[in-house]
């Protein structure tokens, strides 16, 4: 028996359906026909030496097999004031997760358990939290509350961080157009997730309570390009001021999503900026997808008398031994009919994924049922074949507006993941559902819990308000760092390389320069490219020394004006102060072989090198030969004689 349909062919039409559009080739006309709606979560570690409410280091961190005891934990739901439970609490509890946290001695304390009362507020961090709210035009609040904020995914032992709003309504002046901030918080950091696999969570400790502050703005980008915009302005103010961690996990950010009709989806976990634009782009078609699925649906059924069937394979009637791994788990394979969901299972979402991806990562995240776990009657590659899918359609009565799922795990995780498939499949007739997503690395998304409720947040009786006087913000307001539009236009004004902007700006370069360019008078343009492109190159190819600061860069070209050396030099005295910064000079210069010439005794050699190019190339181009003496003379010429006066030599 043939599948009723080839579903690659209805992946393709259905991407072509719901006019879905590569991300090189959308146009805002595409954004505005979707709806595209997207603001962000921007969060970032401050530079303090200890926690946010203890008096833990911050900023010293462990290996993933560096620990001094583990504690474990697990989820139990409670009702909240008005006799509900949260949406996130019920979805944990489903999983039955056992959470391992693998505590180092050094980094944590009692405080991370709730067994020690939280220490007053971290004043250094709180002063980093006002600052940084003055350079974003937020209005400080008359006095800082601290409250609790339900943390359900057991990344903070607790349950709950503690959090307070330092400034409320401010702006970020784009390029373009201005974007509007809800709010800027200050709060502790959660803990780093070493692995999930099954129902054990493990996470390290090293990271929780150190400060943080988090960013939100309203939902105001209207295209890709624009989240990915703001972002990077956000994460170089912060920068600017000198004062927030950087490198690996300092800076993260979340993203919300909707498209007209949708739901807000958070994107957890976006590492990097440059993600941005290729997940916001697949999550608002992903809801686009979605929509065109309910309307397929609630044409063909009544979603209240919409209902699952299912059966439990037996061996005898269809082979299903090889569709589990082998191992000491007992598994066992059910068989479960959608009811008018044909084509449903292979509709496009993602690029490279559909429908049937969204249950599969269910079943991963709320059964803890490892991948592969399911099959489907719309699987191109099922390892079931077609006589297997017919007796599993006799078995469950199947008609042909009906899809059919198989899925296999351990025994004890069934009724669990059939309660899931059953569970998500009733929200396709409702659109798209609100939840929180994991950002990968391809631009895609994956399912990762329920979008927490509106009522998490209450009162933290332990803490109490701090008031903030006009002459304590009127001090922490002096001395505040130029804002970054201004110093886009510097950049401008300097003509630096637009390529080097976004290095400029991210590594907080634009002090260093502004002193290079005033103090030792050399060319905005040419330290520019220094820093955009030299010195980008080297930070990516060399080993930096926790000695180097990026103002030695200023001792460098001082150096070399001061003894009259080609500024080009600069270019190889650079990896070696990268790695080796605390060498003099003259060590560095001996280290490249570097040999001092003179103007005469460089340009001496250039007769020679000319009849020697004649002796070895037949052309006659002289661009071609002055292109050839200037390869072979440059590594002599470089901090002696200024390169285009060797070439108006050449030419002479």
């Amino acid at each position: 028996m043939q599948k009723m349909f080839d579903p690659q062919t209805n992946y393709q039409n259905t991407r072509s359906n719901i006019g879905y559009v590569p991300l090189r080739d959308a146009s805002q006309q595409d954004y505005d026909r979707i709806g595209f709606m997207s603001g962000l979560e921007v969060h970032q570690q401050l530079l303090t030496s200890e926690k946010l409410f203890c008096r833990c280091p911050a900023g010293v961190f462990q290996s993933d097999n560096e620990y001094d005891a583990e504690v474990i934990r697990h989820m139990r739901p409670t009702l909240s004031e008005l006799g509900e439970y949260d949406g996130t609490a019920l979805m944990e509890f489903r999983t039955r997760k056992e959470i391992v946290y693998k505590l180092k001695n050094v980094t944590t304390c009692t405080y991370e358990v709730d067994d020690t009362p939280p220490f007053p507020i971290n004043r250094e961090a709180l002063d980093i939290a006002i600052r940084i709210s003055l350079l974003c035009k937020l209005n400080i609040v008359g006095e800082v509350h601290i409250t609790r904020k339900q943390y359900l995914d057991g990344s903070i032992p607790t349950g709950f961080q503690r959090t307070a709003i330092i400034g409320v309504e401010g702006e970020l002046p784009l390029r373009h157009k201005k974007i509007r901030l809800i709010q800027l918080s200050i709060e502790e950091d959660s803990c780093r997730e070493i692995s999930d696999i099954g129902h054990v969570r493990v996470y390290k400790t090293d990271r929780l309570g150190m400060p943080l502050i988090e960013t939100v703005t309203y939902p105001e980008c209207v295209n890709p390009a624009e989240v990915e915009e703001t972002c990077n302005y956000i994460r170089f103010l912060n920068r600017s001021t000198g004062l927030v961690r950087t490198g690996m996990g300092a800076s993260r950010q979340d993203v919300n999503v909707s498209c007209r009709g949708g739901s807000r989806v958070e994107i957890k976990g976006v590492a990097h900026a440059r993600w941005i634009p290729r997940l916001t782009h697949n999550e608002a078609f992903r809801q686009w997808a979605l929509l065109a699925i309910k309307n397929i649906l609630l044409e063909r059924y009544a979603a209240s008398s919409w209902t699952v069937s299912h059966t439990v394979l037996d061996k005898k009637q269809v082979k299903v031994a090889h569709i589990a791994k082998k191992d000491k788990i007992k598994k066992r394979a059910v068989a479960i009919n959608l009811p008018g969901f044909a084509g449903i299972l292979s509709h496009f979402l993602q690029p490279g994924k559909t429908f049937a991806d969204e249950l599969a990562n269910r079943l991963k995240v709320i059964a803890c049922i490892e991948k592969p776990n399911m099959t489907h009657s719309e699987d191109f590659e099922s390892v079931l074949t077609d006589e297997d899918w017919m007796k599993i359609r006799s078995l469950l009565g199947s008609n042909e507006q009906d899809a059919q799922v198989v899925i296999f795990g351990p025994e004890a995780d069934i009724k669990t993941a059939i309660e899931t498939i059953e569970e998500r499949c009733r929200m396709a007739f409702e659109g798209v559902p609100k939840e929180t997503r994991k950002a990968l690395s391809d631009g895609t998304t994956i399912f990762e819990r329920v979008l927490p409720g509106a009522d998490r947040m209450y009162p933290d009786t332990d803490s109490a308000p701090i008031p903030l006087s006009n002459e304590y913000i009127e001090k922490l307001s002096t001395g505040l760092p130029a804002e970054i539009i201004d110093r886009y236009h510097q950049l401008q004004t300097w003509e630096a390389p637009v390529d080097t902007y976004t290095y400029i700006l991210k590594k907080n370069l634009v002090p260093v320069i502004e002193k290079i360019i005033n103090d030792l008078e050399l060319s905005p343009k040419f330290v520019t490219a220094f820093f955009g492109h030299t010195l980008k190159f080297v930070e990516g190819h060399f080993n930096r020394s926790a000695d180097f600061r990026y103002e030695q860069i200023y001792d460098i070209f001082k150096y070399l004006k001061s003894s009259k050396l080609g500024l080009e030099l600069a270019r190889k005295i650079l990896p070696v102060m990268y790695e080796h910064p605390n060498m003099d000079f003259q060590s560095v210069l001996m280290s490249i072989n570097y040999k001092h010439c003179t103007y005469a005794e460089i340009v001496s050699r250039i007769e020679f090198l000319k009849q020697r190019f004649l002796g070895i190339n037949t052309s006659t181009d002289p661009e071609a030969r002055a292109n050839w003496i200037m390869g072979q003379i440059r590594k002599l010429a470089e901090g002696n004689i200024d390169l285009r006066e060797l070439r108006k030599a050449l030419n002479n």
